[in-house]
């Protein structure tokens, strides 16, 4: 259920297309405290109650796949807002980065959520990371603020200097305040999924959960919303993480296929919760 991985996921969805752009340096990141005291971690910025994990063994950072597979027919939809820290000049050319119509799908449906969010996408979209992030229906969680991998060899996205991850993180939830999210989560997804032993140690003091996920629904620069509900529907298992996106521009049929997957879990008696419910429950915490 809960496993500490080295190898990066074998599939990065967005980063193909983010490569595809060249790699450029990280920008520089304004200096931000590594002491606890001077910077707290995320989780003191959110409800007490909030379900984490443990750290693993040597204090790494803990990483959550799955939910419990008993007890229940528990199903979380994640969605990865992705925006990277270069691509400022394409969102002024017209490129969206950002998907109303599938979060008004998910409030049509009733479906809870968690998004993984970028900070450079909640800098773009501010509006829209507010209204996502007051809705009880949502919660908002991490992805890092650059969108640069906390790996080398990362499907050819950029790095972040080890010196640097945690730093990237706060300033993830730093853009998250400043748009108006009050209670972001203290859970990070690496970006690709790339992440090994030392970037777990160096986002220890950071106090987050690393969540990945057991579902690949296959929608990142897909063309057919049907092949994605099918990969989604076959996959899922009692308490999986599936992994979508909320990116209009390299995720368009996301929002089709969700109006499929939804309706097809429910006929086979699966309840939508966010990671949240998912981690409390593999913890015996809620």
């Amino acid at each position: 259920m809960i496993t500490l991985v080295r190898r990066a996921v074998p599939l990065c969805l967005l980063a193909a297309a983010l490569a595809a752009c060249g790699t450029p340096e990280p920008p520089a990141h304004p200096e931000a405290p590594r002491s606890a005291s001077a910077s707290p971690s995320p989780s003191a910025s959110v409800r007490p109650s909030v379900p984490t994990l443990a750290p693993g063994p040597a204090g790494l950072t803990p990483v959550f796949s799955h939910g419990p597979r008993g007890g229940g027919r528990n199903v979380a939809l994640t969605f990865d807002a992705d925006m990277t820290a270069d691509q400022g000049p394409r969102a002024a050319a017209g490129e969206r980065f950002d998907n109303p119509g599938l979060i008004a799908a998910l409030r049509e449906l009733k479906v809870p959520a968690t998004v993984f969010m970028t900070g450079r996408w909640a800098e773009e979209y501010p509006e829209q990371a507010r209204s996502i992030g007051r809705d009880r229906l949502f919660e908002v969680a991490n992805h890092s603020y650059s969108h640069y991998a906390f790996t080398g060899d990362c499907y050819g996205l950029p790095t972040v200097a080890a010196d640097r991850m945690r730093a990237d993180v706060e300033r993830a939830y730093a853009a998250f305040r400043k748009a108006g999210v009050p209670e972001p989560m203290p859970y990070f997804r690496f970006p690709g999924g790339c992440h090994d032993r030392a970037a777990l140690k160096e986002l220890t003091a950071a106090g987050v959960t690393a969540v990945q996920w057991d579902v690949v629904s296959g929608d990142a620069f897909a063309t057919d919303a049907d092949a994605v509900a099918r990969q989604v529907l076959d996959g899922v298992r009692p308490g999986s993480v599936v992994v979508l996106h909320c990116t209009r521009s390299a995720a368009p049929v996301t929002e089709r296929a969700v109006r499929a997957i939804v309706p097809g879990l429910r006929r086979q008696g699966y309840r939508f919760v966010k990671v949240s419910e998912l981690v409390g429950a593999a913890h015996g915490r809620t």
